[in-house]
């Protein structure tokens, strides 16, 4: 009796571990170009692509490519969301962060409430930083997991 449960325990917990994870990437773009000229948005694709049909391998001996164009990498279903600006004509303006936060907070309640858990987090900032730095965006990976 004790060897049947602790088979069947066994074999339920198996099964809780063999099943795959499933990934997916939103990202967020925030302009941090002066005077409001820059655009914001959430970015969301709505297909998926295979990595493997974009990769090629390299050795010393030969190259072989894929037959793919890197034209077949552009996702043309995909959601676009706006966020506000971080500058505008004033200078920052702090209302509009405010304003980004509470739709991507919608958009992570969103994908909580469809399965998807918040996984990673990650950010980064491109800026020309030269004289007058008139360029740059503010970019945040959202990880989830199903």
């Amino acid at each position: 009796m004790k060897k049947s449960i602790f088979i069947a325990l066994l074999a339920l917990m198996a099964g809780f571990g063999a099943y795959a994870q499933q990934y997916k990437v939103v990202t967020s773009v925030e302009s941090i170009v002066p005077n409001g000229l820059g655009r914001s948005r959430i970015i969301n694709a709505l297909e998926d692509k295979d990595y493997k049909d974009y990769t090629s391998v390299q050795t010393e001996d030969d190259n072989t490519r894929n037959k793919s164009d890197r034209g077949d990498i552009r996702v043309k279903n995909f959601e676009e969301t706006k966020l506000l600006n971080f500058y505008n004509i004033g200078g920052i303006r702090f209302q509009n962060i405010a304003a980004n936060d509470a739709v991507i907070t919608s958009m992570i309640n969103d994908m909580i409430t469809n399965g998807w858990e918040l996984a990673f987090v990650v950010s980064g900032v491109e800026s020309e930083a030269g004289k007058g730095d008139g360029q740059g965006i503010f970019i945040t990976r959202y990880i989830f997991k199903k």
